[in-house]
């Protein structure tokens, strides 16, 4: 029998992902709170689901994209959710990034269900779910992971498989701490830079070729932040979602974490100065205006290399 696949969560990330997966053939039902998203999905051939119960009740395999834990729960429990609605022997496939608590314990509602559980949460940015190159971290049984690889590899172009159920989420939990944290440590040296009066040019230069170097500041700030483009493609309010989950598992497992709390707190006044929409590489932005120092910016054809 060949699987049907039902997709809930249209979001930034997701309707990229759901239009990769149609891309490759698959059988899809899409569902989304926001209409205009599976309109795009239906006219790249997926079937618009009526709601969560209708497109549990047609799928064999769902996966969902949503943007915390709240919604995820929202969706798969009570009456018409998919943990009720699902048939026997279903996979869910949680895309997202949630408390892995939460993923702890949907596994066990699942479970007791007669479903499968994958947690699958994605690593890289919006530009490469646009064109199918996500990282993906996968908690799954050896079963399970060979069921939906297909569906992941249609998504993505590096697919990790953890471990066993919830493996893959706390995976990412550590990945994003690194991430946000080094987003945060960015943005106050290009603000020092800024406070000192050196051009800004010549300062990444100098920090491109030391052992200073990191990704997000190579890749991501030259095409986002150091350009003024604050379109997000990982925002500053789900950097902070991240960091709140990250903070809490450290609490919950007796971690101390003395960084990620002050980076956390440090996105919060971001996100209580609106920068909360922005991309999360505008942290750079929001440590300027806290301090009254222009914005770093650099010419619109300047190249890192």
């Amino acid at each position: 029998m060949v699987d049907r696949i039902g997709f809930i969560g249209l979001g930034r990330m997701g309707k990229s992902m759901a239009l990769n997966l149609r891309k490759a053939g698959f059988d899809l039902v899409v569902f989304d709170i926001n209409k205009t998203a599976v309109t795009e999905l239906a006219d790249a051939g997926a079937a618009a689901g009526a709601d969560v119960e209708s497109l549990a009740r047609q799928c064999s395999i769902i996966i969902t994209m949503l943007p915390s834990s709240k919604e995820v729960e929202q969706i798969m429990l009570g009456e018409g959710g998919v943990l009720a609605c699902a048939g026997a022997g279903t996979v869910v496939m949680d895309m997202s990034t949630i408390d892995p608590l939460a993923t702890d314990k949907l596994h066990a509602l699942a479970a007791a269900a007669g479903l499968s559980w994958v947690d699958a949460p994605v690593g890289r940015l919006a530009e490469h779910a646009d064109r199918g190159e996500s990282l993906i971290m996968v908690g799954a049984s050896e079963d399970d992971f060979r069921r939906v690889k297909p569906l992941l590899d249609a998504m993505g172009t590096t697919i990790y498989h953890c471990g066993p159920v919830g493996t893959g989420g706390r995976t990412k939990l550590v990945n994003n701490y690194l991430a946000v944290s080094l987003c945060q440590i960015n943005g106050e040296a290009l603000a020092l830079s800024q406070r000192f009066g050196l051009d800004i040019t010549k300062t990444l230069q100098v920090l491109y070729g030391t052992s200073a170097t990191n990704g997000q500041l190579r890749m991501n700030f030259p095409h986002k932040v150091l350009v003024g483009q604050n379109e997000p493609g990982f925002t500053i309010d789900l950097a902070h979602k991240d960091m709140s989950l990250v903070v809490n598992a450290a609490h919950a497992s007796k971690v101390p974490m003395p960084v990620a709390a002050a980076v956390h707190e440090s996105f919060s006044l971001a996100r209580a100065a609106d920068f909360g929409g922005q991309d999360f590489s505008c942290i750079a932005d929001a440590i300027c205006q806290l301090a009254n120092i222009e914005k770093p910016r650099v010419p619109s054809n300047w190249s890192p290399d």
